[in-house]
């Protein structure tokens, strides 16, 4: 028979839901005729999904693992539809594995994530994945996910999955106790005050030009201080600017427990009992359905329309 094509094995995606390898071999079975794949998809399972892809999945966790000598660490979210399901073990196993597979594969994108053999499985992720719908019967979704490495890398995740947080740091020490604990206290940093950037050097121009024309703007409509002399001017416009840092950068941030400090010196204090400097590298944190529409009725209105 001829080729299956990647347009007829997506039209199938988009028809039942199905996974693209599912498809290609529902297809195959089928020799290209697509209304028999539709009916294999539907006889395996794997079809019924579709039913509720149009569902809003929300829920669900994010979390963030390291590996064994915490050189590495991932940090994912997978939503789901219902708080309730989200708090299922295989929900959870799952997504711990998912983790691992991101540690231990490092794939480009989602994409690859899903065509990857799933950490501790046989299976890729997307079969892992339909195999769990098939038991939970909620639809299921792979949002996003992060990677970091370094000399050291920790991980947070607060409230049991409702944020997963990574801070990487390049040290001589290695992922020694005083290291991890300053990264530690990094990612609660990280979760608490969403810093945008690690140092002011990766804050883009033009951000910071945008801060000057507000800021000179600003000084301008004031009374106070459109009197004073420029150097003057200058140089409190200079201490406003420099406040911008202190709120969108990490190690400028004053750090939560102790808010006579920086996250810098904080992370420096820490380096000397750690035997060597610490420089953090890298951070990332993801926040449960960040920027996902709810629609708090879905719940309630199907109670409503199955008692109905």
């Amino acid at each position: 028979m001829a080729k299956i094509s990647v347009q007829e094995i997506n039209e199938l995606r988009q028809m039942t839901g199905a996974g693209m390898m599912d498809c290609k071999r529902a297809l195959t079975e089928a020799e290209g005729d697509k209304d028999k794949a539709v009916q294999i998809l539907r006889e395996k399972g794997l079809a019924t999904q579709a039913k509720k892809a149009g569902r809003v999945a929300a829920e669900g966790l994010a979390l963030a693992v390291v590996n064994a000598d915490h050189t590495v660490g991932a940090v994912v979210e997978v939503n789901i539809e219902t708080d309730f399901a989200a708090k299922n073990p295989k929900f959870k196993e799952f997504v711990e594995a998912v983790a691992m597979t991101v540690i231990e594969k490092d794939p480009a994108d989602v994409e690859a994530l899903s065509a990857a053999t799933i950490s501790g499985g046989t299976t890729t992720v997307a079969e892992a994945l339909q195999e769990l719908f098939l038991s939970i019967r909620e639809n299921m979704k792979i949002r996003r996910f992060a990677r970091l490495t370094g000399d050291a890398v920790a991980a947070y995740v607060h409230q049991g999955g409702q944020a997963g947080a990574l801070v990487s740091a390049k040290t001589e020490a290695g992922a020694n106790e005083a290291v991890l604990e300053a990264l530690k206290d990094c990612n609660f940093q990280v979760a608490a005050m969403h810093p945008e950037y690690l140092v002011r050097e990766d804050v883009p121009q033009s951000r910071v030009d945008e801060e000057w024309e507000i800021v000179l703007k600003q000084m301008e409509e004031d009374p106070k201080l459109a009197s004073k002399p420029e150097q003057a001017k200058k140089h409190i416009a200079e201490g406003k600017v420099g406040k911008m840092y202190s709120e969108i950068c990490l190690m400028e941030q004053t750090f939560v427990k102790d808010n006579k400090m920086t996250v810098k010196q904080y992370v420096d204090s820490k380096a000397k009992e750690a035997g060597a400097p610490i420089e953090v590298t890298g951070f990332v944190c993801f926040e449960l359905g960040e920027g996902i529409e709810k629609k708090a009725d879905d719940f309630a209105a199907e109670v409503a329309s199955m008692i109905g």
